[in-house]
C-alpha cells in the first residue's frame, strides 16, 4: 500500500528537474547594455564591431564584450556608470545613420541558451524603464478622414460619369459643385446610396449648384475611436517588430495612450521609435525630364503636378493625385528582386487600395509610375538644442507600367537590404492614423527597480519562513515534506513564468506571496484527515491512503473556485491586476501538483510498503 509505480516517480522527478533548469536563468544578473542598430540603409557587421570597440578603448571605457547579432550590435558593461560613459563616447563618434539605445540583458551561458532558457520578464516597476503618455491629435484624424472622403467622392463621381466642377472639404462636410441642377440632383441621389454614413443637402447660389455631405456626430466619434485603436495597434506592432520585449501599450481615456517599455533607459530613442514615420506613395509621372528641369529652374510647376527629386538629385514631375499610400498596405516584407538582385519590398494592399491600383494601372499601361519614399528625419537643432524634424521625400523608383496589377507587387530602388528591412517593418506595423504628441515621460532607473525586487524578494522569503516554521512545528515530519513541496512549488512558478516569458510585476510578487500561504492549505486538509483516521483506530498505512483520497475532492473544489476568480481577474483586469492574476493562476496549478502528487511521492518513498507503528504527524 502507498507505493507509486516507477513511471509516476520518474514523472515527478522529471518535472522538478525541468523546473530547476528553466528557473535557473533567473539567478544570472542583468548586464547594462547598449544596443546599436542601423538606419537609412546602414548595415551592422564586423567593421562596425571593430569601430565600436576602438571607440570605447580610446575613451577608456571598460566593457565586458561586444556581441554581433543578425541586425544589431550589443555592447555589455559591468555597471550602469560604464554604460552611460560608453553611451557618451559612442554618441560622439558613431555615424548619424546608426542609432543606439540603453537596455538590460541577461548574461546566460551557452548551454542554457541552447535549451531555450530565458529569465522571466520583469515589469517596469521591477526592471526600470520608460513610461510615456501619448496624446492623439483627433482633429487631424477627422481632417485626414475628410480628405479620404473627398478623394473617394471624386473617384465615385468619375466612375458614374457625373460631371462636377469642384469637390472640397469644409470642416466635417464635403461640398460638391455642379453647373446644373439636374446633374446635381442625380449625383446627390447616387452619392446617398454609396456614402450611407453621410447626410446630404442641396443648395444653390444662382450661378452654381451644390450638394453638401454632412458627417454625423456618431460617425465622427467612430472615426476618433478608430484612429485611437489603429494608433495603439501601430505602436504595438512597431515596438514588437523592433525588438522591445514585453511592452505595455493601452488606451487611457478617449484620446491618450500609455506606453511602458521595461528595461529601456533612453527616452530620446523611445521618442524616435514611437514617432518614427516612413511610408511609400505611388504616383503617375507627369511630363518629361526637360519639363521637370524647366520647372526646377523657373519655380513654375504645371497645374496638377508636384516637383520631386530622385535619389541622384534629378528633378521629376509627378501628378498630385495619389494612387495608393502606406495606409492601404496590409503587409510588407523585404527580399531581393529576382531579375536585378537588388533589395526590394514586397507589398500587399487592402481591397480598396488593390481596386484603385488595378484601375489606374489598367488605364495607364505603357506610362511611367513613380514610388515616393517619405520619412520624417532630424535635419538639425535649433538654438535651444531641440531637434528640428521635417518630411523628406525622395523618388526611389520610376518604372513603366507593363501590365495591370493590383493586390500584390514589389518595389525596388532601395539602397541596401537593411533599408528594405527597416521600411518593411514600418510598413508592416502600419501608418499612424493621426499624429501623436508625447505629453509626459518618466524614466524609472534600474536602482529603483532593484529596490522593488529586493523588497518583493524579502516578502516572499519572510512569508515562506513563517509558513515553513509553522508546518514543521505543527506537523513534524509530514510538515517538513510539505515544506519541500512548497519550495518545489516556488521553483515551478518561476520556471513557468520564464518558459511563458510572462512579465513579473510587484502585484505578481503579491500573487506569489499569496500562493505561498495558500499552497499548504491542501496539505493541511490532507494531514488533518490523516490525523482523524488515526484517531478512529485506522492503521498508519490506511490513514495515509484515506487522507489523500478523501481530501482530494475538497482540495479540488477549493482550488477550482480560486482559479475561476483568477481567470476572471485576468479577463477583465488590466496592467497590475493581470500580473497578480497570472501568478495566482500558475501558483494554483503548481501547488495542486506539488501538494498532492509531489508530497504523496515523498511520503510513499518514506513509508510505503513498510510495517510502521507511528507517523510523524
Amino acid at each position: 500500500m502507498n507505493r507509486y509505480p516507477l513511471w509516476k516517480n520518474l514523472m515527478v522527478a522529471f518535472v522538478l528537474l525541468l523546473g530547476l533548469l528553466y528557473a535557473l536563468p533567473n539567478l544570472y544578473s542583468q548586464d547594462p547594455v547598449i544596443e546599436i542598430t542601423g538606419t537609412h540603409g546602414a548595415t551592422v557587421g564586423q567593421s562596425l564591431r571593430a569601430d565600436v570597440e576602438d571607440i570605447l578603448k580610446k575613451a577608456g571605457v571598460p566593457f565586458k564584450r561586444v556581441e554581433l547579432e543578425a541586425d544589431r550590435l550589443r555592447v555589455r558593461f559591468d555597471s550602469p556608470g560604464d554604460q552611460l560613459r560608453g553611451q557618451d563616447a559612442i554618441a560622439r563618434k558613431l555615424p548619424a545613420n546608426y542609432t543606439h539605445a540603453l537596455t538590460l540583458s541577461p548574461d546566460l551561458p551557452g548551454w542554457l541558451k541552447a535549451i531555450g532558457g530565458k529569465p522571466m520578464n520583469l515589469g517596469l516597476d521591477l526592471r526600470g524603464g520608460i513610461h510615456v503618455l501619448i496624446d492623439v491629435d483627433m482633429d487631424a484624424a477627422i481632417k485626414k478622414s475628410m480628405e479620404l472622403q473627398v478623394s473617394s467622392m471624386r473617384t465615385f463621381l468619375r466612375e458614374q460619369r457625373l460631371r462636377y466642377v469642384t469637390v472640397k472639404a469644409e470642416g466635417t462636410t464635403v461640398k460638391v459643385r455642379f453647373r446644373d441642377a439636374a446633374t446635381r440632383d442625380k449625383a446627390m441621389e447616387a452619392a446617398a446610396e454609396e456614402f450611407r454614413s453621410m447626410k446630404f443637402t442641396a443648395s444653390d447660389d444662382g450661378k452654381a449648384y451644390y450638394f453638401v455631405g454632412h458627417v454625423s456626430e456618431a460617425e465622427q466619434t467612430a472615426i476618433r475611436k478608430q484612429a485611437l485603436a489603429q494608433n495603439i495597434t501601430t505602436l504595438r506592432n512597431r515596438v514588437n517588430a523592433l525588438g522591445v520585449a514585453e511592452p505595455i501599450i493601452q488606451q487611457q481615456g478617449k484620446r491618450r495612450i500609455v506606453v511602458e517599455l521595461p528595461g529601456v533607459q533612453d527616452p530620446g530613442k523611445v521618442k524616435d521609435l514611437l514617432s518614427a514615420t516612413a511610408t511609400l506613395e505611388y504616383r503617375l509621372v507627369a511630363g518629361d525630364p526637360a519639363q521637370a528641369a524647366e520647372a526646377e529652374r523657373t519655380g513654375r510647376v504645371p497645374p496638377g503636378t508636384r516637383l520631386y527629386h530622385e535619389r541622384n538629385g534629378q528633378p521629376i514631375l509627378l501628378k498630385r493625385q495619389l494612387i495608393v499610400t502606406g495606409d492601404q498596405m496590409v503587409s510588407a516584407s523585404s527580399g531581393v528582386d529576382r531579375q536585378s538582385g537588388s533589395p526590394a519590398v514586397f507589398v500587399t494592399l487592402d481591397s480598396k487600395g488593390a481596386r484603385r491600383m488595378r484601375n489606374v494601372t489598367t488605364d495607364n499601361v505603357g506610362k511611367p509610375m513613380a514610388v515616393v519614399f517619405k520619412e520624417k528625419r532630424t535635419v538639425g537643432r535649433d538654438e535651444n538644442g531641440k531637434e528640428i524634424k521635417k518630411w523628406v521625400e525622395e523618388v526611389i523608383n520610376v518604372a513603366t507600367i507593363r501590365e495591370p496589377f493590383g493586390r500584390r507587387f514589389q518595389t525596388t530602388g532601395l539602397s541596401s537590404p537593411a533599408e528594405a528591412h527597416q521600411l518593411a517593418l514600418l510598413l508592416k506595423a502600419g501608418a499612424l492614423a493621426a499624429p501623436i504628441d508625447i505629453v509626459e515621460e518618466r524614466t524609472i532607473g534600474p536602482s529603483l527597480g532593484q529596490d522593488n525586487i529586493d523588497q518583493g524578494f524579502r516578502s516572499v522569503v519572510v512569508g515562506m519562513l513563517l509558513v515553513v516554521g509553522f508546518m514543521a512545528l505543527y506537523y513534524k515530519g509530514f510538515g517538513l515534506v510539505a515544506d519541500l513541496a512548497l519550495l518545489a512549488n516556488l521553483v515551478l512558478i518561476v520556471a513557468i513564468l520564464s518558459i511563458l516569458q510572462a512579465t513579473l510585476t510587484l502585484p505578481g510578487i503579491a500573487g506569489i506571496v499569496l500562493t505561498v500561504g495558500m499552497a499548504v492549505d491542501a496539505n493541511v486538509l490532507i494531514f488533518e484527515r490523516i490525523r482523524e483516521e488515526i484517531a478512529v483506530g485506522s492503521t498508519p498505512q490506511a490513514s495515509i491512503h484515506a487522507g489523500y483520497e478523501k481530501a482530494f475532492s475538497t482540495i479540488m473544489d477549493a482550488n477550482i473556485t480560486t482559479l475561476i476568480a483568477a481567470v476572471v481577474l485576468f479577463a477583465i483586469g488590466s496592467g497590475p491586476v493581470r500580473g497578480f492574476a497570472v501568478t495566482l493562476a500558475i501558483g494554483i496549478v503548481t501547488s495542486m501538483f506539488t501538494a498532492i502528487v509531489g508530497t504523496r511521492a515523498v511520503i510513499n518513498l518514506i513509508y510505503g510498503g513498510r510495517r510502521i507503528q507511528k507517523l510523524s504527524i
